[in-house]
This record gives C-alpha cells, structure tokens and sequence, in this order.
C-alpha cells in the first residue's frame, strides 16, 4: 500500500491562521470531488473557524478517562475504519491524554500515513523539537509539547502561514483569538511585538531552509548543473597568500548588495598535502569570513580550478571572486593560471571577479631553506643524523671487511642503504646526502672489485653503485620532506590552537588588556609582558598594560619587541624567541592595540556622555529653578502677604483658601526638590539598594497613598513569587508611575495596576486610557526634564518618571512604556523574582500558557490563549482557580 502524503501549515505563532486555511483547503478539494474527513479540529471558541467546518465530515472523537474526568481526543480506528482519501487532524505536537493509543499525535498521524491516508495538519514553529531552547530564550515559555523536526522535514509540502505581528496584534485586540478579559494578558506576555518578530523570522528561516533542501535535491535528482540564480551565492578562491583577506571583503561587500546574499570561502589544497599556503593566514582569513557572516570551507583537489569550479556548482554559485595572479610573468609558460582556467570554464551562468592587491605579479614565496628545514629538527637529531650518516657506515665496511662471510655485493648495498634512511630520519636531508656519497665511495673501495681502487671492473657493480646513490638520495629526500611536513603541522597545529581561542575569546568578550597580556605571557612562557607607547615627545615610553614583574621600560630592554606602528610595542621578558614564533606574537601584538583603543575610546565615549548629561541637566535645573520652583513660592508668598495685610478682613471661607493654596504649594515645593534631590542622587550613583526578599502586596498598596481614592483599581495575586528588590526605591518607583497615569488618565477610567509572573522575572503593569504617547516619544519620556506634548509648565519639572527608571535599574530592573490595547499607556516595570520565592500556582503537571493571562497555567504548549487549562480542555488536577484579587486604591 503506497504511504499517504502529509501537509503540515506551519505558523510563526497562534493565531496567524493555520487552523483557517487547513479548513480552507479541505473545503476546496471537497469541491473537486475529493473525500475529505475531519479527525480532529482545536477551533478553540473562534467564530470563524468554527463556520469553516459546516460542510465538513467530522469523525466523531472517542473520550478516555483520566483522573476521575473525561477528555475527547482523536479516535484513529474510527479514522482508519472511515478511510477518507484525506484526515485533517490540528496540533500536530499535541500531547494525548494518558490512556491514548499513541503518547503524541503525530504518531497518531504516522498511523494514518501508513495506511495510505492523506493528512492535512497544522504546527507553530516553537513546537518544533531543535527550536525548544531558542524559544524559550525569546519568550521565557518552556514549550514541553514537542514535535521531532524529521517528521516537519518528511512532510511532501509545507506551506508557511505568515502574518506581521502588527496585524496578529490587531486580531488578538478585535478578539479574534482569545476572549475579551485574556487580551490584554496575552498582549503584554506572549504576543509582544519582540516575541513575534522573532518567531517569525525563525519560521521564515526555517522554510528558507527547507525550500533550499527541495532545490538541491530537484537539482540533483535531474542531473542539473547550472546555475539557478534564487540567491546570490558568492564564492571566494583563497590560495593562503595575504591577498585572501582583500578578497573576502570585497565579496562580503558585493553580498550586502543583494537581499540574502552568502558568502562562502573555499581553499582547494592537493590530494597530496604538498603546498605553499601558510596555515597561519588562512586561519585568519578563516576567523574573517566567519565574522563578516559567511562560511569557511576546505576541499582537496589536485587540479585547482577544477576544483573550485565543481565547489561553486555544487552549492549554486552565482559569482567567483579570485585575486590577480601572484605568478611572475615567466611563470605564464607553465599555463595560463587559475583565474584564467576559471574564468573560461565557468559557462554563461556563473560570474568571474578578478581583484587587483598588492601581491600581484610578486612571486609567490618560496619554502623553508634547507638549513632552516634541518634546524627545525633539533640540535640533537642533527648531531644524531650526522653520526649515523659518516660514523656509522665507516663502521659498518669496518666490520664487514673482518667478517670471514662474504655477504655479497647486494646485502652489502642494503646495509649501508638502511644508514642513509636512518641518517635522513634523524637529521635530514643533508646528513643522508652525506651518507649516501660516503656510503658510495666506501662501497667503491672496500666491495666492488677491484677492492682497494676507487675504479670499478664489471660495468654491472657501476650501475648498481648508481642505483644505490639514486634510491638513497631519493628515499632521503622522501624521509626527509615527511619528517620536516610532520614537525611543521605540529608546530602549525600549536599555533592554530594559539589564533583560535585568541579569535574566541574576542567572540567571547574576554577582550580586557590585562587578560589578552596575560594570555601572551602564559603562551610564550615568558616572565612578563608589558604593552608599550611613546610618550608626547617621541623619545620616551610608558606601559599602558603589563603583567609579570619586573616589566620592561623600553623594547631594547627586552628579550623580544614586536613594534605596533609607530608609537607601540609589545615587550616580552623571559627567553629570546624563534623567528617563526613571531608571526603568532604579531597577532597578540594587533589585538593589543585594538583592545587598548577600544578600551580608550569606550572611556572617552563614556566622559562625553556625562559631560554632556552634566550640561543638560545643569541648563534644564536653571529652567526648572527659573519657572516651576519660582511659581509656587509666588504662591505661598501671595497668600502670606495676603493674610498679615491689615486693610482686607479675610473671612473664615477666605483664610481657609489661603491656607490651602499655603499648603499646596509648599507640598509641591517638596516634590519638586525631592525629585530634583533623587535625580541628582543617580546622576552622581551614590544610590546604593538594599535589596532583600519581600512580596508585591506589602509594597504596592503603600505607593497608592497619594493618589486620589478610587483612582485606582488593584490587581496583585496572592500567588505570585516574592521579588528581590529595595523596598522603599520600589514604593518611590510605583509612587511616581502611578501619579503620572492618574494625570492623564480619563476621571472616569480609573488606572489598572496589575501583577503577573513571567519566568524568572515578576512584571507590575499601570494601565490608563489616557491619550498615549508615539513610539517615537516612548524613550524621551523617561528622561529628566521632559514633558510630553503641551503639558503645562507648574504640572512638574519632568522628573517623575526619570526617577522611577533610575531606581527601577538600581535594583536589577526595567521600565518600559507599551500602548494599551484600545488606547492609553502601558507602563511595565519588570523585577527580578527572589530564587526562594513562593510557587506560583500547584504543579498539575501541565505546561504554562504562552499567552494565558499573566501567572497562570495551561496545557502543554498549547496553541492560543484560548486553550486556557480547565477540565474541559486538558486533564488537571480537580482544584478551583485561583483568582486575584482586586480592590480600589485608597490611603494604605
């Protein structure tokens, strides 16, 4: 029986409307004549979607029991005995109740798949099984009903269900998602616009993805080599020369001109290991490519172009980038080059960048000297090499002319073969040179006849004296060649090693001075290091880093000196290094100097900005004591002159008022020079919190004291976790919140403030239906002195809200403004829940919602903030809710 196919309709988040266009398709083949049968729809209470299944066949579903309830999942023998030609089954990840057939229901639908039934379903992308831990990151939601990505990635289609989060926005508020009282609780935890651009962007890179699998296999599958330009695909060709680094930045710069251009550096080294590219440079252009975006790659080939030509079609290239050749014109009459071959073999549909630097027409560098190649054994291999190469087979004809044997002439040659192989193991090539013409000559001498005369008789000794020279100068050279490529990958392994955490730790972070110095010190075991600049007058030097005692005043002073420019110098005392060491410690030596220079310009950046502060605050207190102080000390001097005049007769009415304006001003007076005394308090960061466990209920009734009875109506739930935070900055943070909501706020609307819980973090929301503020005003607000809009001067200075962020920071928290659903403001402050804070709710064993309302539970990655837990819905515990509670402000 051929396997159904599966359709799965993939959204970024619920609600997007995967559901709606499942029903949708099925509508449309049942209109084509196809058999169409419902196994399972979650409508969850949407009006539309429930509409789009009149005219559907629905298999009925079957209830199983679990823990005294009943709970109706989909009957998959009911299913299989109806045999539609297609089974629309939704939630794909969803969990069965205990007691199922299948623990999860895209079993039940791999079922179904087997018998030969099509299956339409649905998934949200934070049900997907690898994305579970990114998820969680981006919305605090552990997601535990989860789909492996394999049974996604069989599917023969998937169709993405997009939406902006704007729009999801707009439906969740019209109510088409969830119930009216659970909107504005999904607005501020679930759906946040953050949250949903960022689900919706891995749901569109994930499709990407997948569409490009599609692509490489139809490609595959149909033999096809050239070039589909969907992307632009740039490859670069590096050959390990210092031209690498211009090339890779010039392709990152012709990517960033096409919408989701890539770029992927390649190196093409022989089948054989034998080339002249210096692992040193590719391992830096490697850590380039990587940070400008793009990817590194390393393939064998012994032709060149070839193999960079087959790279480029097997990934669809669109465009090469190659460097101008390094070659000598001379060189030319070997061939024409890579960038040539490439160029003329790479057919109509792949473009060939040739990049001009300045290495071009240089000559490409040449190996190691043989001498350096020998030093890099060792002293002790070389002397060793040395004695077996001359000593040893001066021995060996010694003891072969005292033996009374006569081996003969061909064991006699084996024999002093096996010196020249040992000679060119131990030291070298040239100790097995050595052995080879002295093993030669000995040869000559003691065994070819006549003995005792550097003459041969018999031409057939001739040649096998000369075939003995040719075979061990050959295999010399051979041992030779692998024993020096051996030490060198070793020592390049080492230095790789070396350049990779040093490329880590900057990815890292780990970029203080004083750690990279250290760094330097603990590589090179030397005594200490110490990072040098010339003074103002170019003559003297002084340490802008060091580690180690006794550090070095000048470069001259030290063991080794790598100079930085002009002006710096990396100064190592301990032990003279090898030359080839210092191609490392330049490394070292450059990202001294950037992190020297980053750490200077982040001061510099740092003092500019509170100068700049300084001024602003200084210039807008002048304004403040200009005006807002000034006007109400007018006030209370008008009233107190008024009442110690002789020629009026207040009456009893009349000095009341007086007394009242007296009053009022003066309690503004102390307002005001409260919060220019707070403001002054975090501009200088002499605020210290005295952060201890305490619950929101404790805290938040007292902040309302000022405000206006039935202005404002509590919503703190008793079950929410104890907060970390200084309790009296945290009642001042409310105080000032609350006070400006109430301002603005409609007399008629009181202000909401409402308490949830969201991960590790507790959210205190002070909802208005005021007249709102623009995004672009969202951020201004927050600082000191500002007045949104026409606010009239006298209403306050314009520090309120700035010292209610600055305490909120102070204690480890943030405020933010949103808008309120409907119109308004939203301000959010977020804390940090104590670590030994009460549970928020009994453990049912269920997941939490992701856009239920703020600190409850719900079923286990559930789709909506419709699905809210309950026994109609998901199996739980037989408990009552737990509801906030909700009472009027008033005097605490």
């Amino acid at each position: 029986m051929a396997r159904g196919k599966l359709r799965i309709y993939l959204g970024a988040a619920p609600g997007v409307g995967k559901t709606y266009a499942m029903l949708s398709e099925a509508h449309r083949r049942v209109e084509r004549g196809t058999d169409c049968a419902v196994g399972v729809v979650e409508p969850h209470g949407r009006a539309r979607t429930e509409l789009m299944l009149h005219g559907l066949e629905v298999v009925p579903r079957r209830e199983v029991a679990y823990r005294g309830a009943l709970f109706p999942e989909m009957d998959v023998d009911a299913v299989l005995a109806r045999r539609p030609a297609v089974a629309l089954v939704d939630e794909l990840a969803h969990t069965n109740v205990p007691g199922s057939r299948n623990a999860k229901r895209w079993q039940d639908v791999e079922e179904l798949l087997r018998a030969g039934i099509d299956v339409v379903s649905t998934v949200n992308i934070q049900h997907l099984e690898s994305l579970g831990d990114v998820v969680e990151t981006i919305t605090g939601v552990r997601q535990r009903e989860t789909v492996p990505d394999e049974v996604v990635r069989r599917a023969d289609q998937i169709e993405l269900v997009d939406m902006s989060p704007q729009a999801l926005r707009r439906r969740m508020a019209h109510g088409n998602i969830c119930s009216p009282d659970e909107v504005d609780a999904a607005l501020s935890n679930y759906f946040r616009p953050g949250n949903l651009t960022a689900l919706r962007e891995l749901a569109l890179l994930w499709v990407a993805d997948r569409a490009d699998e599609y692509l490489q296999e139809y490609r595959g599958e149909h033999g096809i080599r050239a070039t589909w330009q969907a992307r632009e695909r740039i490859v670069v060709g590096l050959t390990g020369g210092p031209e690498g680094r211009t090339l890779i930045r010039r392709a990152a710069r012709l990517a960033e001109k096409g919408a989701g251009g890539e770029v992927m550096a390649v190196y093409v080294a022989r089948s054989d290991g034998l080339t002249a590219a210096s692992p040193e440079e590719l391992a830096l252009q490697r850590t380039l490519v990587e940070d400008l975006g793009g990817t590194f790659h390393h393939v064998i080939g012994d032709d060149i172009a070839t193999g960079l030509l087959e790279f480029a079609g097997g990934v669809n290239a669109t465009q090469v980038v190659l460097g101008s050749s390094r070659r000598r014109p001379w060189q030319y009459v070997f061939g024409p080059g890579v960038g040539v071959t490439v160029a003329r073999e790479s057919g109509p549909d792949l473009d060939v960048h040739i990049v001009t630097h300045e290495e071009a027409a240089k000559g490409r560098g040449r190996g190691l000297p043989a001498a350096r190649s020998a030093a890099l054994l060792g002293r002790t291999r070389v002397v060793a090499g040395w004695v077996v190469g001359v000593v040893c087979p001066a021995l060996l004809a010694i003891l072969l002319t005292h033996v009374d044997a006569d081996p003969g002439l061909a064991n006699e040659m084996l024999l002093f073969l096996a010196l020249t192989v040992a000679a060119a193991l131990l030291g070298g090539l040239y100790p097995a040179l050595a052995s080879a013409a002295f093993g030669s000559l000995l040869l000559n001498y003691f065994f070819a006849p006549p003995v005792h005369r550097l003459t041969i008789s018999d031409p057939k000794n001739i040649v096998a004296i000369a075939v003995f020279f040719g075979v061990a100068v050959s295999v010399a050279s051979v041992v030779d060649l692998a024993a020096r490529r051996t030490h060198q990958a070793a020592r390049l392994r080492a230095e790789s090693e070396v350049l990779s955490f040093l490329a880590g730790s900057v990815l890292r972070g780990e970029t203080t001075l004083d750690a990279l110095l250290e760094r330097v010190r603990e590589t090179f075991a030397m005594e200490s290091v110490v990072l040098l600049e010339r003074d103002g007058d170019r003559e003297s030097w002084r340490p802008a880093g060091s580690v180690g005692p006794h550090p070095a005043a000048r470069p001259e002073e030290a063991d080794v000196d790598m100079p930085i420019g002009e002006g710096m110098a990396l100064a190592l005392s301990g032990r003279v290094l090898p030359a080839e060491d210092r191609r490392v410690l330049g490394a070292f030596a450059a990202q001294a100097a950037v992190v020297l220079d980053r750490e200077r310009l982040r001061g510099e950046a740092e003092e500019a900005r509170r100068l700049a502060e300084g001024n602003r605050i200084r210039t807008a207190l002048l304004a403040a004591v200009s005006h807002d102080l000034r006007t109400p000390l007018a006030g209370i001097k008008a009233s107190v002159s008024s009442l110690r005049s002789d020629d009026v007769e207040w009456s009893e009415e009349d000095r009341a008022e007086l007394l009242e304006g007296i009053e009022n001003g003066a309690d503004r007076l102390d307002h005001l020079v409260g919060n220019l005394l707070d403001m002054s308090r975090l501009q200088t960061g002499t605020v210290t919190p005295l952060i201890r466990e305490i619950d929101l209920d404790e805290v938040v009734p007292m902040a309302l004291g000022g405000v206006p009875e039935d202005s404002v109506v509590l919503d703190v739930p008793e079950t929410l976790p104890m907060v970390a935070v200084d309790p009296g900055l945290l009642e001042r943070a409310v105080a000032n919140v609350v006070e400006n909501a109430v301002k603005y706020s409609p007399a008629h609307e009181p202000v909401l403030v409402a308490a949830s819980h969201l991960g590790d973090r507790v959210e205190v929301r002070v909802v208005d239906r005021g007249p709102g503020v623009p995004d672009e005003a969202k951020e201004r607000i927050f600082e000191p002195f500002q007045r949104h809009g026409d606010a009239p001067r006298g209403t306050g200075v314009g520090l309120g809200l700035a010292v209610a962020r600055g305490f909120t920071e102070a204690m480890d928290g943030t405020l933010a403004a949103e808008d309120t659903p409907g119109g308004g403001l939203t301000m959010v402050l977020t804390l940090r829940a104590a670590p030994r804070g009460r549970a928020t709710a009994p453990d049912r064993g269920l997941e939490p919602l992701p856009a239920g309302p703020a600190g409850s539970t719900g079923p286990a990655g559930s789709t909506g903030p419709a699905e809210l837990a309950g026994p109609a819905a998901r199996p739980a515990e037989p408990t009552d809710p737990i509801r906030p509670v909700r009472q009027k402000a008033g005097p605490p």
